[in-house]
């Protein structure tokens, strides 16, 4: 029987955009905390959720495991797990609910519980963690199990009566290669091979060599690792990923930083002990323009064998970049797409539309970048306000009962934009088939170029051509229509 069970909430099967997508990875942040109690001493179990099918599949856990403590740890390196979907914070208050009838001690660590922790601890919890939780859930178990006072442990929110208790706030871990690699034997690594291979033809696995962002774009937050920046070293980063490669075999890894690379000259190393190893994988990154153009970056990259960019381009209008204290350029965006392409790097742009003050002409500049660079992949949404936000602060007077998209294909526009929610939801709709439409054409225009024959996915992408074609103009006559109406 383990001391402690570990869980996660977020559900695939919650969640149908990406349950079709089928590219799951494993609770990386759920899986260091499993590794720093087990280094700790304590018996530990994971329940991973992700490819559970329903809450109630934990019961039989919490009878077999009987554990003292359960702890809701959720994946803060996901970026789906810090949307904080609705979705599954109803799964956590439910996993709470179960664990209540085991007697277990409940702490939960999450975005969500981070921005809310009074609707958890009312929900049952005992302990909230807020912020960076692997020293904090280390102090208090250990103050839980002698029987010491919990309020010198920083970062913890509790009631006391009907009083919510929060101690200080908790420092970020600067040192990261002192933290143990992620309990990677937990997970049943089987089952997410089989899933990606049948969907996707291959086997991704997720990495982490930072925490945390030192840019104030106004709409992101950061309830978990904050606005600091911490690395762990690639001399540390290349060991685990030889550990994976020998343990699992995964053809590619997502390395999930919100910026990878920032410290100057990482990359540069990082690919130098790739080369240096003979290690053969592929990866996707998400990274800033304003530094892949440094240091020879994209070259660096290119050469540890990067296929996939995700860059925050967001917009094609300098006033909105402005308006997001992104601090970035178009023109960066311009400089950046074209060398990712000359080293064979595939660029994928995150767009974000009604962001207040938007106008009709900056969602035309958006288009026409989208249309001259055609990057890879795409990835639209609208402008989601945050807890701890600036743009939370600017709108959230108008949010009522919904704060919280349901899964990640809601897409509602929470507050007032320039036009309707129905003009954003058809604008998502035409952005995209208009992209599928040059896609095609793109395709098109390189067989004709290269000769015969296209790659399977050109195939697709002619084929579906006159499909594009037809509903990219009946969603433009949609938006015309709504925006007279």
């Amino acid at each position: 029987m383990a001391t402690v069970l570990l869980a996660n909430t977020y559900f695939l099967s919650f969640d149908q955009k990406q349950q079709r997508l089928m590219q799951p990875y494993p609770p990386l942040a759920t899986l260091y905390a499993a590794a720093v109690l087990r280094q700790e001493g304590y018996e530990v179990a994971l329940h991973d959720a992700i490819l559970s099918q329903s809450v109630n599949e934990i019961i039989p856990v919490f009878e077999k495991e009987m554990p003292a403590f359960f702890v809701i740890y959720d994946d803060g390196f996901n970026y789906l797990t810090k949307m904080c979907l609705s979705n599954m914070r109803e799964a956590a208050f439910q996993m709470i609910a179960i664990a209540r009838q085991y007697g277990c001690t409940i702490i939960i660590s999450s975005s969500d519980a981070t921005d809310h922790a009074e609707a958890y601890l009312r929900k049952g919890a005992d302990y909230v963690i807020k912020g960076e939780a692997e020293i904090t859930l280390r102090e208090l178990l250990h103050s839980l199990t002698t029987g010491n006072n919990v309020l010198p442990v920083a970062g913890l929110a509790f009631l006391s009566g009907n009083e919510v208790i929060s101690t200080p706030k908790r420092s970020v871990l600067q040192q990261l290669d002192d933290i143990p690699f992620p309990a990677w034997d937990l997970v049943d690594m089987l089952n997410y091979q089989k899933k990606w291979r049948q969907k996707n033809g291959y086997f991704s696995l997720n990495l982490t060599t930072t925490r945390g962002c030192p840019f104030k774009c106004n709409w992101c937050a950061k309830p978990i690792y904050g606005n600091r920046y911490n690395s762990r070293s690639p001399q540390n980063v290349v060991e685990e990923i030889k550990l994976l490669l020998r343990n699992y075999q995964p053809d590619h890894f997502w390395f999930c930083d919100d910026i990878f690379g920032l410290k100057p000259g990482w990359i540069k190393t990082f690919s130098e002990l790739v080369q240096q190893e003979q290690l053969h994988f592929r990866f996707k990154i998400q990274c800033r323009v304003d530094l892949l153009l440094e240091e020879n970056n994209i070259e660096s990259l290119a050469r540890a064998g990067c296929e996939t960019i995700w860059v925050g381009a967001e917009s094609g209008s300098q006033k909105i970049l402005d308006a997001m204290d992104k601090g970035t350029t178009v023109e960066q965006i311009y400089a950046a797409t074209k060398l990712l392409n000359k080293h064979h790097i595939r660029p994928a742009f995150f767009l974000q539309f009604g962001y207040p003050g938007e106008t009709k002409e900056d969602i035309a500049a958006t288009k026409k970048m989208l249309l001259e660079l055609m990057p890879d992949d795409l990835g639209i949404s609208v402008s989601y306000p945050l807890p701890g936000t600036k743009f939370y602060e600017t709108v959230k007077d108008q949010l009522k009962e919904k704060a919280n998209w349901t899964d990640s294909d809601d897409l509602d526009m929470m507050y007032r934009g320039t036009y309707s929610p129905q003009y954003y939801r058809q604008l998502h709709r035409y952005i995209h088939k208009l992209y599928r439409r040059q896609q095609g054409w793109e395709r098109i225009k390189q067989m004709v170029k290269t000769g015969w024959p296209a790659a399977g996915q050109s195939w697709r992408s002619i084929v579906l051509l006159p499909y594009f074609t037809i509903m990219s103009w009946w969603n433009y006559c949609r938006l015309n229509y709504l925006i007279r109406n």
